[in-house]
């Protein structure tokens, strides 16, 4: 039949996703993997052994290769070629051919659906939804409280052991929750040290901060949307540059709230900042009420904020911004 037989090592590829194709292949011996290109990386479908056949969809339609096959080890392939497999096909009984292409394509057919609907709900590129950061945040403050060890610096605690707990008992994926100790370290809210196995120490600073947070964050999920005061990212900066000033003029009402002057903060904002905040730039902060309503005094313009309710929420609002823009194609 013309059939030969093909030498691969470990990282050649037999042929790559979008190749014309020209032969189906059986695995004589070695392994191979099933890839498929998903953004800047790709995604692992399938391990092939000895007798697996590879390439067989191409042979009755001839379109180009729906994914890539590597070698992830050493090994043979023989080479079935499509012309002399079409000279025997040809011979085949009519109703014979007809259910193997009607097999073939409704193959197709569910694998390009497939692929529509991950393009249509784009759930294949998040990594943190909502819930799914409550639920790790939880196991990490609550494994962390229960293992880890109080030291000067807060708790720490072995990574095994977060390990352990997130796939095993709760079982939760564990490079979702590596992932997140990662940003969690970017946010200055722990650090990591190698301990040379493998494994890391994690230091916790403040555990009650991720117990806070899984609190707020799951009763602000649960809200009526018209109840919700949803902080847009592009409003943080606004927001801690007020928080900024507060601090610094601790300017007190009776209410315990303080009274801060917008007009010095435009004045003084790009000098202690570096950037710009002017008067109107709090106004979307206004209509969500999460400060007071503005009002003039000596010429100048002032708000009321409670400095200690936002400087609370700022850094919870800052961290599901760090972890939203995790997706699949920076995930490591």
């Amino acid at each position: 039949m013309g059939s030969a037989v093909k030498k691969l090592v470990s990282g050649e590829f037999l042929f790559k996703e979008g190749d014309a194709p020209d032969a189906m292949y059986v695995v004589k011996s070695g392994r191979f993997e099933v890839i498929k290109t998903k953004g800047s990386g790709e995604i692992k479908l399938a391990e092939l052994g000895p007798g697996a056949m590879v390439g067989e969809m191409s042979f009755f339609d001839n379109k180009p290769r729906s994914a890539s096959v590597r070698a992830s080890k050493d090994g043979e392939v023989i080479v079935l070629p499509y012309k002399a497999l079409h000279t025997q096909f040809s011979q085949f009984p009519e109703w014979t051919k007809a259910i193997m292409r009607t097999v073939n394509e409704h193959l197709r057919k569910a694998n390009q659906r497939i692929k529509e609907l991950e393009q249509a709900t784009g759930e294949d590129d998040i990594i943190f939804p909502p819930h799914t950061i409550t639920k790790l945040m939880s196991i990490f403050a609550f494994v962390t409280e229960k293992f880890g060890k109080p030291s000067e610096h807060g708790h720490e605690i072995n990574s095994s052991i977060i390990r352990k707990y997130t796939i095993q008992v709760f079982q939760e994926p564990t490079h979702k929750m590596n992932k997140m100790i990662e940003v969690l370290a970017a946010q200055n809210l722990l650090k990591t040290e190698s301990t040379g196995d493998g494994n890391q120490k994690v230091t916790v600073f403040n555990v009650s901060f991720f117990f806070e947070f899984v609190e707020w964050y799951n009763r602000y999920l649960f809200q009526k949307e018209e109840e919700r005061a949803t902080i847009e990212e592009k409003e943080l900066r606004i927001l801690n540059g007020l928080i900024h000033f507060a601090k610094k003029q601790n300017t007190q009402t009776s209410d315990g709230t303080t009274k801060l002057s917008l007009t010095d903060v435009q004045n003084d904002s790009m000098r202690e900042l570096g950037d710009v905040i002017r008067i109107d730039d709090v106004n979307t902060l206004i209509e969500k009420k999460v400060i007071g309503d503005k009002f003039m005094e000596n010429n100048q313009v002032f708000v009321t904020l409670d400095v200690q309710a936002l400087e609370k929420i700022a850094p919870f609002w800052t961290l599901i911004y760090a972890l939203k823009k995790i997706t699949r194609k920076n995930l490591s």
